[in-house]
């Protein structure tokens, strides 16, 4: 599309936070911010650091570089910080909400910044009475509550290491995490709700205490009025709580690199990899995108639909240290309908709402028009992440939702806890593109031999250090494993998985995942190719295509999940194969189209084109405890 879709105003660019930091700085455009970025990195992350309000002694420099090895680059070399201290900075608003719950059933309460402060305080200190020290291990298994946040916080405050995962993962997905990373203090909650079901969490967590011998304390959220007999190990919350003092905790600080979180990848490949990440670089990559790039401000109310299980929450809690409410909401984002989301943001006037583009999709595809039935006069950024963001649905957004608000596609992942696209409230949106590479990051997109591409179709790779580069896998002690996962195929630059293209607009076009790439007779295609047609036909809900080894080559598969009363008539195959071929080309015209009543999903909610490969290939699949859904992986099974 050679015409924007949205613009900002000249008034209100002038607020934004990024125009403020391009005059503060000298700099003309985001063009020039870019290129200064990437030149002098050494003032650039100085700068990030003091605008965006991080707490800490930095030290000289902010960036040195040992080799040449971007491996090797040290960020703050010598800064000495408790990253606690810029989330519980003194603010003036301490009656005001810092977190608001809400439920899908409508249940809702809050904690002000001065509860806050009390609760972390008292958590930090029955941490410490446990013994919990720097470098230990403190997990959550955990509904989207704002208890699991304190528990955070108090975690980072002593310098321990954070993980979490969600109260849907299985047994056994929890413990292919927590049996690696060995927490010896749980966080968990009776049950949880989801679609208007409740699910009782006590019989799982009885196994998962027995199966980790790590454990020494299991602290026991209570949801439900159920008076059960409690479980070895366990303490409630609120007698946790009131086992610490109110005396204020001394918190030490740490070095920059210090570890502070552990996530995990999506398990689709063989046992999950622990990617260990610093506390300050995540805080300070979070602090760059939420602040410049997505102009929040203190006073704001930020919003990402999220789990425990998922980065978004490690994003999302951040925009605490920017002194915005956060808004946690847990359950189904689509019980009882829809408009769920929709009213929570009108109700908490949300500044900035987080969704993904299959939600987004979902709501075009209902013909949704929330801008009709809800007034959102606070929002002013939306974000849309998990997949790429299909021109339809940037239109959608403008046409039907928040005509005036900055849509910003970005894109990451857990590897970085960050983004290495996103959004540019100074400069115009495009639909179907994301705007620009992030600030700092020298992202490009490579061929199958290194060469840079301007057009045309390739890896995503970043060629510089940044701050929430992972130290590495846990349990990796020679780092081969971290270097071959972003390393090996190209020297010197991380390579993200990730097919990308540039457009004409310095915007960028995610393809999809390139280790699911589909190569049939030599010709290598993106999957969001194919799915970009799909999505015209309204009788469709979703897709997924896959390549399937066939008559010493591979032919593509390509199985649809139809609206309710529609069917995959012979007239639909038609209509697709022909929409393919025109819109595309021959090559990417499935070889057989077969519908199924669901797609195999992360529990980060991205379709797992992986589980689906296997599959059909005949192979086992690959800890299918990852899947949100494994039981529809029984429909995927066809003749090899």
């Amino acid at each position: 599309m050679s015409t924007p879709i949205w613009r900002v105003s000249d008034e209100k660019k002038s607020g934004l936070a990024l125009t403020q930091f391009f005059a503060q700085y000298g700099l003309s455009s985001f063009e020039d911010a870019m290129e200064w970025s990437l030149r002098e990195p050494n003032e650039f992350w100085r700068a990030v650091w003091n605008t965006t309000g991080i707490v800490g002694v930095p030290g000289e420099p902010a960036v040195r570089f040992p080799s040449e090895s971007i491996v090797e680059t040290e960020f703050f070399p010598h800064a000495l910080l408790n990253i606690v201290d810029t989330f519980l900075q003194p603010r003036d608003n301490a009656t005001a909400d810092a977190i608001v719950y809400v439920s899908e059933t409508g249940e809702r309460h809050s904690i002000t910044w001065s509860q806050l402060h009390t609760d972390v305080n008292r958590a930090t200190h029955a941490l410490h009475q446990y013994g919990v020290q720097a470098g230990d291990r403190v997990a959550a298994w955990m509904p989207n509550r704002p208890e699991t946040i304190v528990l955070y916080l108090a975690t980072q405050a002593l310098g321990a290491i954070f993980t979490s995962t969600s109260s849907d993962f299985g047994v056994q997905g929890v413990i292919d995490r927590f049996s690696q990373t060995t927490p010896r203090v749980l966080l968990a909650a009776d049950e949880y709700s989801y679609g208007g079901k409740s699910f009782s969490c006590r019989d799982r967590l009885q196994e998962i205490i027995e199966a980790l011998p790590s454990l020494e304390h299991v602290i026991y959220v209570e949801t439900s009025s159920s008076q059960e007999k409690p479980l070895p190990l366990t303490k409630s919350w609120n007698e946790f709580l009131a086992s610490g003092s109110e005396v204020p905790f001394e918190r030490p600080r740490f070095p920059f690199n210090h570890p502070g979180l552990i996530l995990y990848s999506s398990g689709t490949t063989g046992m999950p990899k622990c990617i260990v990440h610093k506390a300050a670089g995540v805080l300070l990559t979070h602090l760059k995108e939420q602040q410049l790039h997505c102009d929040v401000h203190p006073g704001d109310t930020v919003f990402y639909f999220t789990t425990c299980g998922w980065m978004m929450w490690n994003w999302l809690t951040s925009a605490l240290a920017s002194g915005a409410t956060i808004v946690l909401f847990d359950g189904n984002p689509a019980y009882p309908n829809l408009n769920t989301l929709f009213d929570l943001c009108e109700r908490e006037d949300i500044t900035l709402f987080g969704t993904s583009a299959k939600f987004i999709d979902s709501c075009r595809k209902a013909e949704l028009s929330p801008s009709s039935t809800h007034r959102f006069p606070a929002l002013r950024t939306i974000c849309s992440t998990g997949s790429p963001l299909n021109a339809a649905g940037f239109e959608w957004v403008y046409e039907y939702f928040a005509p005036q608000a900055h849509l910003a596609s970005i894109s990451g992942g857990t590897d970085l806890c960050g983004c290495f696209v996103g959004g540019d409230p100074t400069r115009p949106v495009y639909a179907g593109e994301i705007q620009g590479a992030m600030l700092g990051m020298d992202v490009s997109v490579f061929n199958d031999i290194g060469e840079e591409l301007l057009t045309g179709t390739g890896e995503l790779v970043c060629r510089n250090a940044f701050p929430s580069m992972p130290n590495g896998f846990w349990g990796d002690t020679t780092g081969e494993k971290y270097h071959n996962t972003y390393f090996s195929r190209f020297e010197n630059t991380w390579t993200h998985g990730d097919f990308a293209s540039r457009t004409t607009h310095d915007g960028f076009v995610i393809h999809g995942r390139s280790d699911a790439t589909l190569n049939v007779g030599g010709v290598r295609m993106g999957t969001a190719e194919i799915y970009s047609q799909v999505e015209t036909f309204a009788e469709i809900i979703e897709s997924v295509a896959v390549a399937q080894e066939w008559d010493d080559d591979t032919r593509i598969v390509l199985f649809l999940r139809m609206a309710n009363n529609t069917q995959c008539t012979p007239e639909l195959e038609q209509a697709l194969r022909l929409r393919l071929r025109q819109f595309i080309s021959p090559r990417h015209v499935p070889a057989l189209i077969i519908p199924v009543s669901d797609i195999p999903r992360t529990r980060s909610g991205k379709i797992s084109e992986l589980a689906v490969t296997d599959i059909v290939n005949g192979r086992p699949v690959r800890n299918t405890e990852a899947l949100a859904n494994p039981e529809c992986l029984k429909e995927f099974t066809i003749p090899t």
